[in-house]
């Protein structure tokens, strides 16, 4: 059973239409009557709110509808998988040129024009979409803020809604012409990117939204020392007789713990956990954003642990 017969089957038994259904769900009428006849897919589960609202009104478990989209998308995607990537919508193309920086455009657009859909075009359109779905996805949660958009629009509410819906369950490969003229072009203000390191920075229009700038960074960065985790802080983590009662911010700090030229042992990080917790070490009244030192907990030591430290004073 998929979405739509669920659905249908479920209107039947409660003795309702479907216009009751959009009015619960907040969309037009003609949406959810191309849902029950197929004309249109089922939305991802985790990009809206509309499963929430149908399984609500017809008294379904929660994740029933969710959980039948997600095997439908995904026998939908197999006979997709295949497929080579079409020749993308001119109109995309082309209002991508136009957000793009002035300095950028020319060496953008001759590396476009040389494939059909090119990776540099699949990049850009992807990280696109991502930002401008992000965005809108938060909008459809301000039901208030959503209607001033569609009075604006000279849109209904439900026919704007049905719009974002759309929106958020499309990809690089199947943008409609609609969506650019209603989501893309407002919502974008501009983009650049370093053909260097593929970094990108994408401006959105303010007026519309809360977000700002977005930045994507792809260029390959060496590991800081921080990142490298000794290997007696591996053994630290795993003799629970040292670390079973550390907490995450305690272990956070101790994995920032760098000896130069040395490797430390397990006894170590113990020892430094035990003088991040003896208040005798910290002046009252931290900072907030400090590792609040923890109340020592006074408890007999294991005897391997305290053969150990009886071996090392010695």
């Amino acid at each position: 059973m998929d979405v739509s017969s669920r659905i249908r089957q479920r209107l039947t038994e409660l003795g309702l239409d479907q216009k009751d259904l959009a009015v619960a769900a907040q969309v037009t009428e003609s949406y959810i009557s191309q849902l029950l006849t197929r004309r249109k897919a089922p939305p991802a589960p985790d990009r809206t709110d509309i499963y929430e609202k149908i399984s609500a009104f017809l008294k379904l478990p929660r994740t029933e509808l969710a959980k039948l989209a997600q095997a439908q998308r995904l026998d939908e995607a197999k006979r997709k998988i295949a497929g080579q990537p079409k020749p993308l919508l001119r109109d995309l193309r082309e209002l991508l040129l136009r957000k793009c920086a002035a300095g950028d455009r020319d060496e953008v657009r001759r590396i476009f024009e040389k494939e059909a859909f090119g990776a540099l075009e699949r990049l850009v359109t992807q990280k696109i979409l991502e930002a401008a779905q992000r965005t809108a996805r938060e909008e459809l949660q301000r039901e208030e803020g959503l209607r001033r958009m569609a009075e604006a629009g000279g849109r209904s509410y439900e026919q704007l809604r049905v719009i974002i819906l759309e929106f958020l369950d499309t990809d690089a490969l199947h943008v409609s012409t609609d969506s650019c003229v209603s989501i893309l072009e407002p919502m974008i203000d501009s983009w650049e990117i370093n053909l260097s390191t593929f970094s990108m920075e994408i401006v959105l229009n303010r007026r519309l939204t809360k977000g700002g700038r977005k930045r994507y960074e792809f260029a390959e960065q060496p590991r800081k020392d921080s990142e490298v985790l000794q290997p007696g802080f591996h053994e630290f983590l795993a003799d629970k007789g040292m670390s079973g009662d550390a907490t995450q911010a305690e272990i956070e700090f101790l994995k920032q713990l760098q000896v130069p030229g040395k490797r430390p042992t397990p006894l170590y990080y113990y020892r430094e956990l035990q003088n991040l917790r003896d208040p005798l070490h910290f002046a009252p009244g931290g900072l907030k954003d400090d590792v609040t030192p923890a109340r020592r907990i006074e408890r007999p030591v294991k005897n391997t642990l305290g053969a150990r430290l009886s071996t090392d004073r010695q």
